[in-house]
């Protein structure tokens, strides 16, 4: 009789132990072969980004990563077996399977791919000698690469018209383009601004504007970075450099305080572009178009570059030596007859990290003054940056976003780019609380609508709203806190703020700083000591002649701050002013000593965006005339004044940060420049803000409410200098709801608007995004002085709107 003997083979302890410890497996994990070779794909994973991260590159043109795939250029296709043999597959268009063999070279794709070159080189031009794109171009590279190396058309090629301006900004040369959809798919889904599409149909297709409607959008520039043939090309580039001439440094845009990642590009010791680097933390490889193009202002022939010093009524031209000996004569003058006191010093915050630190050293430690801020009244008070922070990628995956600020699309414009995803992915529902309907509004998920003083009542009344309440416990919270209305005391945004804070404790906030290193200077010295002013408090002082030595680091008052009869007096009742800055303005025409800065791409160093990363700044191009960076200047005036602040390199300063300010700790020179995304600084998080139920008060002979805030071009010197841009800037009107328009007249009517402090007329626009009562107008824009209406001493600013005579 035959018998089966099992035989129990047992583990060792050891191996018990190791297989008790091993991870379960990954139930994401999808395993694949790509040309022969097993890979370890993700769970609904593209057959194209499978194979690039399996180290084999799929040639394509349709194709980005931050955009919905569409699958219409062809080029990526590839043979791939899900166990019923090869199939010529769309790459793009196809998610990855179990055991799935991928052939990213075989005969079969080899030969679909050059067929698909064939195709597109049928009719497109021989431009590449004089196109942008030659030498950058992926057409270029994947003819080469991927190609038939010959073709059989003989015919000619079609010819349209080149180019066609379709912005300003942007110019269309329509038979180099390959209809790869990318353009017309970012400018709708991305950008949200669909003007530019498809029209015609078969070989007559095209990308074209929609007639009378320009491609206005403040993103177009993408369209030209992103566009795989030289179809679109930006104006201010154009033919003015090849890819090859070219030398380039990563950096950190400051154009606003979002931070964006940049590629600053130069030629002959000139700057020639920015391009958007893919920064997965922060802007994801976008731009907005003012921060793409401002590099004009930086190659102005009206930089200053050489200091200069006030005689008689004028002011001449002075060696570095003379201009820094006046500087200190004032200021030690002002501190012999005045005290520390008597010396203020106000700054645009849109130098470096390092800028803002040895400044903020020279006013608290050698001058002794506790009178230093870098605010305008057009951001909240620093005390916001004590809150538990949100960064830009929490802030994009919450489950509400909450905004009590501006218009971002306006001020932060990648910053709206990144909320307007989460909104459209639905990973995010947006509620709005805002005097004005913004570039969000549309898609947000509930919009409410506040008169100016009257948001934290807004704010209690809608949290209290079950369906409201039910959304704000769904999942993280987070609050992008900013100014929303110049004309206002920032005292109702705070209120508001902490009445949400009290029903969400767990939230956490975004703040929208506007100015590119706001963020990284109150935290590094640029607010006040001990009983020291803001900014609207000295240029009180200043109007009433208790200010010696006026300080302007980067700033103009007459054009930034709000109340403009404030600035004006304060400017003319300061009995000396010292003027650090790129252009002569209309607040440093007034100095006695004009010290010129080095700009954006000039000098290197840190900034700290609004969610306290910490990035690089860099050099790329020799400082204009002798502009020297601000931390230097800041440095020198310390050794006139008797002390030495002990720095002789910008990394330096940056190490010293890392020393002195905690949060600050990670972000060491060597660890910022080693970092991809930045160095995320550690702020405490632990402020709480009390509720003051701050009220407006009730509109007393007048009818209507002030709102003013800035669009993303205005009469700001960084778009003024730069041609290109100077003239998007479009003229300012009073805003007014249809309804209440009605009771003036029709759309243009010119109107008389009068405050407590001046009166105005200007052309009346119907803007049904406004409530009812309120009155918008842009701010800082030339044709409208909105800033004369202002008085900063009120809490709101209310109107009296009449028909002119």
């Amino acid at each position: 009789m035959c018998g089966v003997v099992v035989t129990t083979v047992e583990n060792t302890p050891a191996e018990a132990e190791a297989e008790a410890e091993a991870p379960p497996p990954d139930p994401n994990a999808v395993n694949v072969t790509v040309n022969g070779v097993a890979h370890v794909a993700r769970k609904g994973q593209l057959v194209i980004e499978a194979a690039a991260d399996a180290g084999e590159f799929i040639p394509r043109f349709c194709y980005h990563e931050r955009m919905t795939p569409v699958g219409k250029c062809r080029m990526c296709l590839v043979e791939c077996d899900s166990g019923r043999g090869p199939a010529v597959t769309v790459s793009c268009m196809v998610t990855v399977s179990p055991d799935m063999k991928i052939e990213t070279a075989s005969p079969t794709a080899k030969r679909m791919q050059e067929g698909v070159l064939e195709l597109f080189l049928a009719n497109h031009p021989l431009d590449c000698p004089v196109c942008d794109k030659g030498g950058e171009c992926p057409l270029q590279d994947q003819t080469v690469s991927h190609g038939p190396g010959e073709s059989r058309y003989v015919e000619e090629k079609r010819h349209y018209e080149k180019p066609i301006p379709i912005s300003d900004l942007v110019f269309l040369d329509r038979e180099r383009c390959i209809l790869c959809d990318r353009c017309t798919r970012f400018a709708d889904e991305v950008a949200g601004d669909p003007l530019i599409h498809f029209t015609h149909r078969g070989n007559t297709t095209q990308v074209q504007t929609f007639p009378d409607e320009p491609f206005s959008s403040y993103f177009s520039g993408n369209t030209v970075q992103i566009c795989p043939v030289g179809a679109l090309t930006a104006k201010p580039y154009r033919f003015k450099a090849r890819p090859w001439d070219l030398e380039q440094v990563p950096s950190t845009c400051t154009t606003c305080s979002v931070g964006c990642r940049t590629v600053v590009q130069s030629s002959r010791d000139e700057l020639l572009r920015y391009q958007g680097h893919d920064s997965d933390a922060v802007n994801w490889g976008w731009l907005c178009d003012r921060g793409r193009f401002n590099f004009e202002a930086v190659n102005s022939d009206q930089r200053l570059g050489t200091p200069a010093v006030k005689q008689g009524d004028g002011l001449v031209e002075a060696s570095w030596s003379a201009a820094y000996a006046k500087a200190a004569e004032l200021i030690n003058a002002t501190l012999a007859s005045d005290g520390p006191g008597g010396v203020a010093v106000i700054g645009g915050a849109h130098g470096t990290n390092e800028d803002a630190f040895a400044w903020g050293r020279l006013a608290h430690e050698v001058i002794g003054t506790p009178h230093i801020y870098a605010q305008q009244l057009d951001s909240l008070h620093g005390d916001l940056l004590n809150l538990p922070r949100a960064t830009i990628g929490e802030a994009a995956t919450a489950a509400t976003i909450v905004l009590l600020c501006g218009d971002l699309k306006e001020e932060l414009p990648v910053l709206y780019l990144r909320l307007k995803d989460a909104a459209d992915k639905k990973r995010s529902r947006i509620l709005e609380f805002t005097p004005r309907a913004t570039g969000l509004s549309p898609y947000a998920w509930k919009t409410v609508l506040t008169r100016s003083g009257e948001q934290g009542q807004a704010v209690r009344t809608t949290v209290a709203e079950a369906e409201v309440a039910a959304q704000l416990s769904k999942g993280p919270v987070v609050v992008v806190i900013g100014k929303g209305n110049y004309a206002e005391s920032g005292s109702f945004q705070t209120d508001a703020l902490a009445s949400l804070l009290s029903a969400v404790p767990d939230a956490k906030v975004l703040p929208a700083y506007r100015r590119g290193n706001g963020v990284g200077a109150l935290q590094l010295g640029w607010m006040p000591g001990e009983g020291g002013n803001f900014t609207h408090k000295i240029l009180g002082a200043a109007a009433e002649g208790k200010i010696g030595t006026l300080i302007l680091v980067g700033t103009d008052p007459l054009g930034d701050f709000p109340d403009s009869d404030l600035a004006r007096r304060g400017l003319a009742g300061a009995r000396s002013i010292i003027a650090v800055d790129t252009f002569v303005t209309g607040s440093s025409r007034l100095a006695d000593v004009i010290l010129p800065a080095a700009a954006y791409g000039e000098k290197s160093g840190t900034t700290t965006n609004i969610e306290n990363r910490v990035s690089p700044v860099t050099q790329k191009v020799t400082a204009h005339g002798t502009a020297r960076p601000d931390w230097m200047i800041a440095a020198e005036l310390a050794i006139r004044l008797g002390t030495d602040l002990g720095y002789s390199s910008v990394d330096e300063i940056t190490d010293d940060i890392a020393a002195k300010i905690p949060a600050f700790a990670p972000a060491t020179a060597k660890a910022v420049r080693a970092a991809a995304d930045g160095v995320l600084a550690t702020p405490a998080g632990t402020h709480s803000l009390s509720i003051t139920l701050a009220e407006a008060p009730t509109l007393a002979g007048y009818d209507f409410r002030l709102v003013t805030g800035r669009k993303l071009y205005d009469q700001a010197v960084g778009t003024q200098m730069s041609p290109s841009l100077a003239g998007l800037a479009q003229p300012a009107s009073l805003h007014l709801h249809p309804l209440d328009l009605d009771r003036f007249g029709t759309e243009g009517v010119e109107l008389k608007v009068t405050s407590a402090k001046g009166t105005l007329v200007m052309p009346a626009t119907a803007d049904a995004g406004l409530p009812r009562g309120s009155a918008f107008i842009e701010f800082n824009q030339a044709n409208v002085p909105v800033g004369d209406l202002i008085d900063c001493s009120l809490p709101v600013i209310d109107l009296r709107i009449e028909t002119v005579s």
